[in-house]
């Protein structure tokens, strides 16, 4: 599916595996296989939901091609379709490009999605995956505003890894060499952009679902948008885990 390009940054969603090199989901202990495969497209609902009707950014979802992780997309896809409407809505159906990648590396995607994200002739990517339903559009529209000022910005979780990568300009450091599984990737990819004289910000710290500590995170987060009167950022999610905990 292909969007028309209207503005000059756009942030490039990567769906990530439920087993994937470049982050963990272990949960297995508390939840069963097809909990974890619900939950996962609860994450991918939740994240697109979140960002459809952001100003002055355009939107690229990229999945890698295999049979379960195209299932999954168009499952969600197809529900989102039927459940959304008004500006959100329309931005599912005419403002969304979405592009299959080869089952390659976390880090081998990463790269792929930026590379063609700035051949399309965007001068701004954000990259994000989707392991974080609670990431809301206030965090994200911060993040764009430091990258236009910077050659990159990174948002960092606790356990010293990503949640968000930004790049601005063209594309500074090969992704794909880096080993995405090791604890210190996020001070490897930082230095490398250092090493090469590059300016880049960082954002608050924030979290990618991996760990079961991780869903008491989500759970606060998410009685919190509540409490806030918030009733749609990451309700898939809620929803979900009502049924998983309720079991």
């Amino acid at each position: 599916m292909t969007a028309p390009k209207k503005n000059d940054a756009v942030l490039a969603i990567c769906i990530q595996e439920v087993a994937e090199d470049g982050s963990e989901f272990i949960i297995r202990e508390n939840f069963r296989p097809d909990e974890i495969k619900f939950l996962h497209q609860a994450f991918i609902a939740d994240t697109l939901v979140n960002v459809l009707d952001m100003k002055s950014i355009d939107l690229h979802l990229f999945y890698a091609d295999n049979p379960d992780t195209k299932k999954s997309v168009n499952t969600v896809l197809n529900y989102l379709a039927k459940k959304l409407k008004g500006k959100k809505g329309e931005a599912l159906s005419n403002g969304l490009k979405i592009t299959p990648l080869p089952a390659e590396r976390w880090g081998a995607k990463m790269e792929t999605a930026f590379k063609t994200c700035f051949a399309d002739g965007y001068q701004h990517v954000l990259f994000i995956g989707s392991r974080t339903p609670t990431l809301k559009e206030n965090l994200l529209q911060m993040a764009l505003k430091v990258l236009k000022k910077s050659d990159a910005v990174f948002g960092p979780t606790v356990e010293g890894r990503y949640y968000l990568i930004g790049m601005s300009e063209k594309y500074h450091v090969e992704l794909a060499s880096f080993d995405w599984r090791s604890p210190n990737i996020y001070a490897e990819v930082a230095n490398s952009f250092r090493e090469k004289g590059l300016m880049w910000s960082e954002l608050e710290i924030w979290y990618a679902v991996e760990h079961p500590e991780d869903i008491e995170y989500l759970i606060r987060d998410i009685n919190q948008y509540r409490f806030e009167g918030d009733e749609i950022s990451a309700k898939e999610t809620e929803l979900v885990l009502d049924r998983i905990l309720n079991r």
